[in-house]
């Protein structure tokens, strides 16, 4: 009742051309002293803003991050990350070169199979003619 009350004297204020209270008078406050965004007119005092549904109306939600743009996701992106220097820390080289030879021997015995297991086809194809 006392909030429409003073609505009414500032509309009559207004109307004898003195200030707008309604647009630089108090506005709708948090406990922090922050205004509330779109309270719409609502009014909630004392213990009634610690209710669960008033709560959240005082609570704003966390901003979030900004999404890195293009060109600073790329900004950190060098020929490292591409696999050029792999090489310089002495590591890859030996293991390379370990897998190389077992993959060379294990390819140079399949050969041999192969070539003996052809061999002895061809002499069987001779024995049967």
């Amino acid at each position: 009742k006392l909030l429409r009350e003073k609505g009414h004297w500032e509309v009559r204020i207004k109307e004898l051309g003195g200030p707008d209270y309604t647009k630089i008078g108090p506005k709708m406050l948090d406990h922090e002293g922050k205004e509330v965004p779109g309270n719409k007119g609502y009014k909630y005092f004392g213990a009634a803003r610690d209710l669960p549904g008033v709560r959240e109306l005082f609570e704003k939600e966390p901003i979030p991050p900004p999404r890195k743009t293009r060109a600073e996701l790329m900004k950190d992106i060098d020929a490292e990350y591409y696999g050029y220097r792999d090489e310089d820390d002495g590591v890859l080289l030996p293991l390379e070169q370990e897998h190389e030879k077992k993959v060379i021997t294990e390819a140079v015995e399949r050969w041999k199979k192969e070539k003996l297991s052809r061999h002895e086809k061809g002499e069987k194809e001779e024995d049967d003619d």
